[in-house]
């Protein structure tokens, strides 16, 4: 009986650490590292104005204004763990916009950068940012909000489809690396960021909901988005396959005659790192044409 009552005890023990590492990876998942850079819009040789802004819940976000002269801007929206200080896609994808001549508004997302928040909603909260840019766009630059595009990137991405079906401010979209399958993607993001197997999400799923919103699955918006996007992916990508965004794609353009499709050999969000003059091209001529 001694030794019943010593393995029972340790089954428990186990238990118990088994689920601190599970509501653990669950917290890490929603707070990311805040990655903060030095560079700024002066390094192109563009003035800029530092900005505040509250969203609808209560968070203050920080971003740029970088008024450019146009009647035309674009909303670059960076990917999960990042802020507009990424080099990889954030910074170039400024200067591209800047040296055609549009203004640019960046923020970082809630729980990014130098915004407040705690948590992210890896695209389920963080509409309510994109939502508050604009407001504060209309409210102190009102002639520069009447044509306004958005480029994101992954948890960007996908906060760019839903913007053009629930942000009436934006008139077209470009989504690079749009997770389609929230759960799909979240295992592999286990590998991706902690070199964890993917058969660890189903078990670290069910504490998501602690720390903030479970987002849904971006291909619930196939049937929604009626404005111009493009969609970006990569076939080297381990976060998304190609066959899911060609999922969103063949479902959108049945609704949809000015949704395109672009598939690259690139990984996540590097199409524009390694092919920068034709994703700038096809970025380009995609605003020429809708914004």
């Amino acid at each position: 009986m001694h030794w019943l009552f010593l393995l029972i005890y340790i089954l428990i023990i186990l238990g118990f650490l088994l689920l601190g590492f599970l509501v653990f990876i669950a917290y890490k998942m929603a707070k990311p590292p805040r990655f903060i850079g030095d560079w700024t819009p002066k390094d192109f040789g563009f003035d800029y104005e530092d900005i505040t802004f509250k969203t609808e819940d209560g968070l203050k976000l920080s971003g740029w204004w970088i008024d450019n002269g146009s009647d035309k801007t674009v909303i670059p929206l960076h990917g999960y763990t990042r802020s507009r200080w990424d080099d990889v896609y954030m910074k170039p994808l400024t200067e591209f916009l800047l040296k055609e001549g549009y203004n640019v508004l960046t923020f970082d997302f809630r729980a990014h950068g130098k915004s407040e928040g705690k948590y992210t909603g890896v695209g389920e909260d963080e509409i309510k940012d994109v939502k508050a840019a604009i407001a504060w766009l209309k409210k102190n630059q009102p002639e520069k909000a009447e044509k306004v595009a958005i480029i994101g990137f992954s948890m960007g991405a996908i906060v760019t489809i839903r913007s053009l079906v629930d942000v009436p401010g934006a008139c077209c979209g470009v989504a690079d690396s749009p997770p389609i399958y929230m759960d799909k993607t979240s295992a592999r993001s286990l590998t991706y960021f902690a070199n964890l197997p993917q058969w660890l999400y189903s078990l670290v799923k069910p504490f998501s909901g602690l720390f903030g919103g479970i987002p849904r699955d971006t291909i619930s918006y196939a049937e929604k988005v009626r404005k111009p996007l493009l969609l970006i992916q990569g076939d080297k990508d381990p976060l998304i396959k190609v066959k899911e965004v060609r999922e969103f794609y063949e479902r959108n353009r049945k609704v949809n005659p000015d949704v395109e499709l672009w598939i690259t050999d690139a990984a996540h969000v590097r199409t524009l790192k390694f092919h920068p003059e034709e994703w700038k091209a096809k970025v380009g001529e995609f605003l020429r044409k809708y914004l």
